[in-house]
């Protein structure tokens, strides 16, 4: 049976206790997803984006058999956690540049070789951050968030992840974006490939945000996306309006 096949078997049994074959599956099922080899969504050849239900079922199967275990680093540097999601164990190797002061990655988030973590940021389980991308100081990438390639999550951003349901998208950053600082992208939004988000906004949600293309962007939540082109534009949950760009271009205005 492949690894889907086992997983999705496990998952289905609903059990309330789980000895050392099934642990030994969810390690496997953990491997996996720290190498990158299995994702909680993918992008289609057609630019669609497509849910791995089942590999978000084998993320919250870690949960419920997990046990509450002592992760502290130091006597007076205290952690309690499920031992099925200890710390990443990230090396030289991987090629994840890692500034010293207080990030953690939770193991079972894929970190690609080229990504420059400064400190202190967290990416959390099932997260999949793509080549030459920067995760800024106190930016959060969430359970199940993809993040393309040489995006740039800019200080304080906060990229929110979708678990549950496991049929909904998580967030998506496609590749070259910018995310600005204190921003917020929650709720199964995807923003695609060049979009610029300016900073201390959140999308979606009652609030407008602004969002900057440079070819095209699309952001929405699963049940509804607004597509823009080049140009600046102001959103707000499923409908958007054009504002007034600045003559001669320029970046854009973080005011609504």
């Amino acid at each position: 049976m492949s690894l889907r096949e086992r997983v999705e078997a496990l998952t289905a049994q609903q059990r309330e206790r789980y000895g050392e074959p099934e642990r030994a599956l969810f390690a496997e099922f953990r491997t996996a997803l720290t190498r990158g080899e299995i994702r909680a969504a993918e992008r289609g050849g057609d630019g669609a984006w497509c849910v791995n239900a089942w590999v978000k079922q084998g993320i919250l199967l870690g949960f419920r058999m997990g046990v509450l275990t002592d992760m502290s680093a130091h006597p007076t540097l205290r952690f309690f956690d499920k031992d099925t999601y200890p710390v990443r164990p990230t090396t030289l190797a991987d090629g994840v540049r890692i500034v010293p002061g207080g990030s953690s990655i939770r193991d079972g988030a894929y970190v690609a070789p080229g990504v420059v973590c400064m400190p202190p940021m967290y990416v959390n389980v099932g997260a999949y951050v793509d080549q030459g991308s920067m995760i800024d100081s106190h930016a959060l990438v969430g359970s199940c968030a993809q993040i393309g390639k040489r995006v740039h999550l800019s200080a304080a951003a906060q990229i929110g992840g979708v678990l549950e349901p496991v049929g909904a998208l998580p967030v998506i950053i496609e590749d070259e974006a910018l995310v600005g600082g204190g921003c917020g992208v929650y709720e199964g939004t995807l923003v695609r490939e060049r979009a610029v988000l300016a900073a201390g906004r959140s999308s979606p949600g009652r609030r407008r945000s602004t969002i900057w293309c440079a070819i095209r962007c699309t952001v929405g939540t699963g049940t509804g996306h607004s597509r823009f082109p080049p140009g600046r534009w102001s959103y707000r949950a499923r409908a958007a309006r054009p504002v007034r760009r600045p003559r001669g271009g320029g970046s854009p205005s973080t005011r609504p």
